[in-house]
């Protein structure tokens, strides 16, 4: 390579290129550009001397580090708008803490189940979450409706869930069977980041069913948002 690539006389300046092994599964872009900064500023003592990371590898870190600020900030404004819309929608505070419990254990178990096995946030997986939130939602809405439809029939909590499982429950789960279905043949593809968000969807589909029909009819037995009769006796 000549030496007139890397210095411009003209400009006053000069470039290092430095290769970096970006498929190492060790490898944490963020600390070691913060790193590089920090040892560059104590290697140079000159404050007239100004010095820039940049290429591909320094715009796809900022791009990472922007999305995982967003989506910090964007899943804490959804759960806050989404409790919102719970408590105008059911007009119940109890059914609206219910709902969003139901909700966000999803997303805890997707993400603790990403970090488990060291599978770390890209372009890909980082759209989880908003998979789930926006699925869950759904079977949030579908089985709350349901419940008291049917609670209204007996006030019966108990019973309220079975005919409910046995109604929309077949409903959510058939559903819910073929978005697996749709989602597993990422699986065959040959990118890494497909696989994943293929395998992880498919396990953020299994977790929500499950939250939808074992943790919120759970809650709504133990909590009894709608009230208890009381048997009067003659």
């Amino acid at each position: 390579m000549c030496i007139r690539d890397s210095i411009n006389i003209e400009h006053n300046q000069a470039r290092i290129s430095v290769r970096i092994v970006d498929s190492n599964p060790n490898l944490r872009r963020n600390d070691l550009i913060n790193k590089i900064n920090k040892e560059l500023d104590t290697v140079i003592d000159d404050s007239s001397i100004e010095h820039r990371l940049s290429n591909l590898m320094i715009l796809y870190n900022n791009m990472l580090q922007s999305l995982f600020d967003s989506q910090i900030k964007t899943l804490g404004f959804v759960v806050g708008i989404l409790f919102i819309m719970f408590l105008i929608l059911f007009r119940s505070f109890k059914i609206a803490f219910i709902a969003i419990v139901a909700n966000i254990v999803p997303i805890s178990i997707i993400f603790g189940i990403m970090g488990w096995f060291n599978i770390p946030l890209d372009i890909m997986t980082i759209t989880i979450a908003a998979i789930s939130i926006g699925i869950g939602v759904d079977d949030t809405i579908h089985y709350i409706h349901r419940f008291y439809e049917e609670y209204k029939k007996d006030h019966n909590y108990l019973n309220a869930m079975k005919r409910s499982h046995e109604s929309i429950g077949y409903a959510m789960t058939y559903t819910s069977l073929v978005v697996i279905v749709g989602f597993s043949i990422l699986v065959l593809s040959n990118l890494i980041p497909t696989i994943y968000f293929g395998v992880l969807t498919v396990v953020v589909m299994i977790t929500i069913l499950a939250s939808a029909l074992l943790l919120l009819p759970k809650l709504l037995i133990l909590f009894k948002p709608y009230g208890v009769k009381v048997k009067s006796h003659v």
